[in-house]
Order: C-alpha cells, then sequence, then structure tokens
C-alpha cells in the first residue's frame, strides 16, 4: 500500500491509498473554493446524559445529484470533484459538510472505488483489502488527534438508509466522546466481569454464539451470526476469532481472511430477497473500543472490548421497511419481526 497526502484547494485534508506503489498523486484542486467555516457544537441531554451534534450547516450539503455531476468521481474531462486526480484505488478526505469539526470531533469520507455503478460487493478480495488498510491507518491516525475519544468507520448503503450520494463509499467519525452503543456494551462488560469473577462477556457471547444454529459464516480466523436478540429484520455481527479491541490490533491472517468473508457477506445480503429485487439497504458499522478513559466502568480496560462489525438491513421483506416507530423511537426497545434463526437460515441459503 501507498499512502500519500494532500491538500483541496479549501485546505481540507485528502488521502490516497494506492495499490500500486510506483502511482505518483501530484495532482492540484483547481475549484475556486473558499476556506471551509463549519459550526458544529455538542450538547448534553441532562436528562438522558448522551451527547447530540449540532450541525445546521449541512442543511447546504449536495443531495442526489446526477451521476456526471458526482462530487465522489475523479476530476477528469473537464469536471472538477472532491479527488483531483483522474482515478484512483481508494481516498480519504475530509468532508466539506461535517457533523463533527475541530473540537467537537472530525467527519472524513472514505471512496472505496472509482467506479460510480459498483458497490462494495463489486471490490476483488485486493481493494476490500486496501479498504481495511485505510480503516487501520485512518483510525491510528484519528486517534491521536487531542479532542478524539472514539474512531467510528462505517458504511450507509441505499436511498431508504438516507444514502444522498450514490457513489460506493463509507465515513469515518471521530466522537470527542464515549457513544452511548459503546458505553451500554462496556457497562455490560463491567457488570460480567464482576458477576464472574473476571471473565470476558465478549468471550463468553461468542462462545455461545459458535455453539449455536444462528452461525452464518465461518472461517479460520473469522466468525458470522445473527445475535441471539437480533435488533434488525437481518443483522449479522462479524467477530474476529482473537480478540482484538481496534482493527489495529488484527494480525496478518485475519486481515488476510477478511475480504473473503466480509465480501462474501455482502453478496448473500444482496440476495436476500430474491432474484430482481433492488440491492438490499443496509448499514454495517465497525464497533471498536474507545481511546479515552475508561475510569467509570470499573475494573474495564480497552483490551477487555472486542472488535466487531455489526451488519444490518432496514428492509423486512420485499417491498416493505422496518420503520422505528413509537416503541423503537420513543422508548428505545426494539421489535423484531423476523426470529433471528430463521433470518440465520436464510443468509446460509444464499451462500455463493
Amino acid at each position: 500500500m501507498k499512502k500519500t497526502s494532500t491538500r483541496l484547494a479549501d485546505g481540507r485534508e485528502l488521502i490516497y491509498y494506492d495499490l500500486r506503489d510506483d502511482n505518483v498523486r501530484d495532482a492540484v484542486d483547481k475549484r475556486p473554493l473558499e476556506r471551509t467555516h463549519t459550526t458544529s457544537e455538542i450538547r448534553r441531554d441532562p436528562l438522558l446524559g448522551d451527547s447530540v451534534a449540532i450541525a445546521s450547516h449541512r442543511q447546504g450539503r449536495t443531495y442526489h445529484p446526477p451521476a456526471d455531476e458526482c462530487p465522489l468521481c475523479p476530476s477528469k474531462d473537464g469536471r472538477l470533484s472532491e479527488i483531483p486526480d483522474s482515478s484512483y484505488d481508494v481516498v480519504v478526505f475530509e468532508n466539506r459538510f461535517p457533523s463533527l469539526a475541530g473540537d467537537s470531533g472530525r467527519c472524513e469520507v472514505v471512496c472505496f472505488t472509482s467506479d460510480h455503478n459498483a458497490s462494495f460487493a463489486d471490490l476483488t478480495e485486493e481493494q476490500a483489502a486496501l479498504v481495511l488498510e485505510a480503516w487501520t491507518d485512518r483510525t491510528s491516525e484519528l486517534s491521536h488527534l487531542p479532542s478524539v475519544e472514539q474512531v467510528f468507520c462505517f458504511e450507509n448503503r441505499g436511498a431508504e438508509i438516507g444514502v444522498t450520494l450514490g457513489h460506493p463509499h463509507g465515513q469515518i467519525y471521530a466522537y470527542p466522546f464515549t457513544t452511548p452503543r459503546t458505553a451500554l456494551m462496556l457497562g455490560q462488560l463491567a457488570q460480567h466481569k464482576e458477576a464472574t469473577g473476571g471473565e470476558n462477556l465478549f468471550d463468553h457471547v461468542l462462545e455461545r454464539e459458535l455453539a449455536d444454529e444462528r452461525v452464518v459464516l465461518e472461517g479460520e480466523h473469522w466468525v458470522a451470526f445473527v445475535p441471539y436478540a437480533a435488533h434488525w429484520p437481518y443483522e449479522v455481527h462479524l467477530y474476529p476469532k482473537r480478540r482484538v479491541p481496534d482493527l489495529l490490533g488484527l494480525d496478518e491472517e485475519a486481515r488476510t481472511e477478511f475480504p473473503q468473508v466480509y465480501l462474501e457477506l455482502l453478496r448473500r445480503f444482496d440476495r436476500i430477497f430474491g432474484e430482481g429485487e433492488p440491492p438490499t439497504p443496509y448499514i454495517a458499522a465497525w464497533h471498536q473500543a474507545p481511546f479515552g478513559a475508561l475510569e467509570e466502568f470499573e475494573g474495564v480496560n480497552r483490551d477487555d472490548f472486542a472488535l466487531h462489525l455489526e451488519l444490518f438491513t432496514i428492509r423486512r421483506t420485499s417491498g416493505k421497511l422496518k420503520f422505528l416507530a413509537g416503541s423503537e423511537s420513543g422508548m428505545s426497545v426494539f421489535i423484531n419481526d423476523i426470529r433471528p434463526e430463521a433470518a440465520a437460515e436464510r443468509l446460509r441459503e444464499v451462500a455463493s
């Protein structure tokens, strides 16, 4: 992998990740852009104890542009985009309309390929491995920023999810706090550790799932399963078998196997609802241990956390979506219309 860092016309950082070491990245952003100004701020809810990012400048962000005006495609044929070069393998850049910025964190865009009409599932194993390297490198770099406590790599795929740019891409949010979902996991981890005299909750969950009927796909170094209490109609958790707290902790064997396992999972997702159906909308979310202090979770350290990816779709059947209505949105109590065992069986049926 070759990494090349440069700056866009408005001062934002852009980084190329190339498969070939001889690629030269010297293209200059020629757009007449003024330096980016954001209004992001973090406000804490006194009743729930969680944080909300207020980012009113995002109202003006690019929304469903035609393919020939996509800002994530390379710059060529006289059309200038966010990527100055005429081609790329993987590229990461600071979001022009970030939810988090400055002392409130940082937001980045990760473009998986220059092919506008592709999806992550269309990548080769070599390309998917390069994306993994980019996620890992950005996790390392962002974790050293003084305002950052947790790094979250994710992909939103599909208009039903709310994606406004169709080009295959994901994002990285570097939060200035530990996110509520991670805090819940850490709290459960601490309780389990105390109740069992030091045993690890993630290890217990993984051991139970490996012995059950919800395993979807298993390799030598990774295992994917539908969790016992799945929140979403089709939801898969992907774990490395050797517990590590973050992407940086993966060994070479796990990195090598990851593209095979993950690409197969994504391709199965697109086959869940049968031939002729539109691509399955999904969210793919990496859960990593926070880099900040964990004093409030007594007895827990970073190495107790287990890196894992959660992949789920909001489509519950052909032509129907799972909406977060009263119980889910009002009380955070999920109601799942599909038994996790049935979802796991379907994901095994559509194997390549």
